[in-house]
């Protein structure tokens, strides 16, 4: 499988919104992360924009641009668990009272919405996805930018966000928490990064942290190995350069 590197890589959360901040509570994570009230700014898109992408859309187009920068370059990989799952929530309950649903609401509660508004918002034609696998949500929105890297991308951008899970559906929730979002630019490299797919049932390893911070935490940092337990087996990170 292809090896990569993080070409470079932002985050953002309520109460960790630069990377300095990212670097120092990724050398010492917590759990839950410190309870703030913030939204991204998401200054690079016009206002008649902005205020109709929700709060989880607004932090997966700004750690995006943060990360890709003004120019395109190449494919995006969206990786979300449950995605806009408060604005899904909230027609539900429309539906069930009989209340009519905006079109607008609709369009942007599907999985690959924040996708489809950042590719709008900078004029990209690239190649986008949208995916979804449960707690290896990022771990498969890693492994699809690997392949499009095989397949000759020079780089890939690789988002992912999640949010706390609303009522009905909170026992749902493993890793109860707020809003988070990270993105990486993943290129080729001679000797990197690694992701292999594990068969069979692992071990469980409980981690501390959300398996999509997890995930961040190796990509940012040094660790040389880190073996990602999942409902169908896992994955074998690997350091080699």
């Amino acid at each position: 499988m292809t090896d990569f590197r993080v070409r470079r890589w932002a985050a953002w959360a309520p109460g960790l919104q630069t990377q300095e901040a990212w670097n120092t509570w990724l050398a010492a994570p917590a759990w839950p992360l410190p309870a703030a009230e913030a939204v991204a700014p998401l200054a690079e898109v016009p206002a008649m924009t902005r205020r109709r992408i929700d709060p989880l859309g607004r932090a997966a187009l700004q750690v995006a641009w943060w990360a890709q920068g003004e120019a395109p370059t190449g494919p995006v990989v969206f990786a979300s668990r449950w995605g806009e799952i408060l604005r899904s929530v909230a027609l539900l309950r429309q539906l069930q009272a009989g209340e009519p649903l905006s079109p607008t609401a609709f369009s942007l509660s599907v999985h690959n919405a924040s996708s489809a508004v950042y590719s709008i918002a900078r004029g990209d034609t690239a190649n986008y996805a949208a995916v979804s696998a449960g707690p290896a949500s990022a771990a498969a929105g890693v492994c699809e930018a690997i392949g499009l890297l095989a397949d000759g991308a020079p780089q890939v951008l690789v988002v992912s966000v999640e949010t706390e899970l609303p009522e009905p559906y909170q026992s749902f929730e493993q890793h109860p928490g707020p809003l988070r979002a990270w993105a990486a630019l993943l290129e080729p490299a001679e000797r990197g990064l690694s992701l292999q797919a594990l068969a069979g049932e692992l071990p469980d390893q409980p981690d501390l942290l959300p398996p999509d911070l997890a995930t961040l935490r190796f990509l940012a940092g040094e660790m040389p190995q880190w073996r990602q337990a999942s409902p169908t087996g896992g994955w074998q990170w690997s350091r080699h350069g």
